[in-house]
C-alpha cells in the first residue's frame, strides 16, 4: 500500500494545540507536510485567550525540522476563519486539507442552560468549522484537490444526558459534511466525519482509569491522518475512532409503511410496530437517492448511486 505522506501539502488544524489536534498536527509533519496549528488557547469552556499553547507547538515542530506556523485566531467568526486560511495562503502558498477539531463545553442540562452556552458551543463547533472550511474552499477549488475532515461525536450520534447544546452542534456537522461531501465532489474535495473516543482535556474525568488509559488521541490520529491525505479516496462517511476500535457508522431507516390516502393519527399508532421497523433498512448515497426510493422510484434530482441495503 502507497505511504500516506503530506510532502508538498499543507493542511490546517484547528483547536491543534492540545489534545487530539496536537496529535493530528504532529502527524501531519512526520509525515512531511506543513502544519497550521491553529488554537485559541483559552479553556476548556472557552474562557481566555492565549497565543502560547499554539506557538509552543509550532515550534517544536520547527525545531524537530517540520514546518509549521500558529494561528490563535478564533475560527467561530468568519474574519477570524478567514485569518487563519490567509496566515497558511501567505506562509505556505496552499492549503490542502482542514481538520477541523476546535470545540469546548459548557455542560448542563437543557432546562437549566443560559442561552448564551447553548449558543457558544454551536459557534465554536459547528459555525467554526463551516467558517475556516468556507474559506479554505476557493483555494481547493482551484486546486482541483482538498481533504476535510470535520469532528462529530458520540454525543450527536447516539446522545448524552446535559450535551444537547454539544450533541446538536456535532450532529449538525454530520449534515454539514454530507451537504459538502455534494459540493465539493466536482472539484475534487473529499469531506468526511470522524467520532473520536478519547480522553484529552474536554473529557477529563468521564471514564475510569482503567478505560482512560486505552482512550489516547494516538488511537484516533492514523484515521484522521489517512483521511486527511491523498491517499484517501472516500467522501461521505462517518468513522468511529479510539480505544483500539475503528468503525463505519451511516444514517439509515427503515422500509416503513405505504398510504396513499393520509393516515389518522390513530392509525399510526397502531401501525407503530411496523413503521418503527428497521427490517429491509436501507442507507442512501444522496438526498435524490434517499427521496427517489421514498417515492417508489419517481423521478427526483439528478441521477446517481442506488440505495444500498444495511448489511
Amino acid at each position: 500500500m502507497t505511504a500516506v505522506r503530506f510532502d508538498g501539502r499543507v493542511v490546517v488544524i484547528t483547536g491543534a494545540a492540545r489534545g487530539l489536534g496536537r496529535a493530528y498536527a504532529l502527524a501531519v509533519a512526520e509525515r512531511g507536510g506543513a502544519a497550521v496549528i491553529n488554537d485559541l488557547g483559552g479553556s476548556v469552556t472557552g474562557e481566555g485567550a492565549s497565543a502560547n499553547p499554539a506557538e509552543e507547538l509550532a515550534a517544536s515542530i520547527r525545531a524537530g525540522g517540520g514546518r509549521a506556523i500558529a494561528s490563535p485566531d478564533d475560527v467561530g467568526t468568519a474574519d477570524g476563519a478567514a485569518r487563519v486560511i490567509a496566515a497558511a495562503r501567505e506562509a505556505f502558498g496552499r492549503v490542502d486539507a482542514v481538520i477541523a477539531n476546535a470545540g469546548i463545553l459548557r455542560d448542563r442540562t437543557l432546562i437549566k442552560m443560559p442561552p448564551a452556552d447553548f449558543e457558544e458551543v454551536v459557534r465554536v463547533h459547528l459555525l467554526g468549522t463551516a467558517w475556516v472550511v468556507q474559506a479554505a474552499l476557493p483555494l481547493m477549488k482551484d486546486q482541483g484537490y482538498g481533504r476535510v475532515v470535520v469532528t462529530t461525536s458520540h454525543s450527536g450520534l447516539f446522545g448524552n444526558f446535559g450535551q444537547t447544546n454539544y450533541a446538536a452542534a456535532k450532529l449538525g456537522l454530520v449534515g454539514f459534511m454530507l451537504a459538502l461531501k455534494e459540493e465539493g465532489a466536482r472539484h475534487g474535495v473529499l469531506a468526511n466525519a470522524v467520532a473520536p473516543l478519547a480522553v484529552t482535556r474536554l473529557g477529563a474525568g468521564v471514564f475510569p482509569d482503567e478505560v482512560a488509559t486505552r482512550l489516547t488521541p494516538e488511537h484516533v490520529a492514523p484515521v484522521v491522518t489517512w483521511l486527511a491525505s491523498a491517499q484517501c479516496d472516500v467522501s461521505g462517511q462517518i468513522v468511529l475512532a479510539g480505544g483500539g476500535r475503528v468503525a463505519r457508522a451511516e444514517l439509515v431507516h427503515g422500509d416503513g409503511i405505504r398510504s396513499d390516502a393520509p393516515l389518522a393519527p390513530e392509525e399510526v399508532g397502531r401501525r407503530w410496530p411496523e413503521i418503527a421497523s428497521m427490517s429491509g433498512a436501507q442507507a442512501f448515497g444522496t438526498i435524490s437517492d434517499a427521496v427517489r426510493w421514498w417515492l417508489g422510484g419517481s423521478g427526483f434530482g439528478r441521477d446517481s448511486a442506488s440505495a444500498r441495503p444495511m448489511a
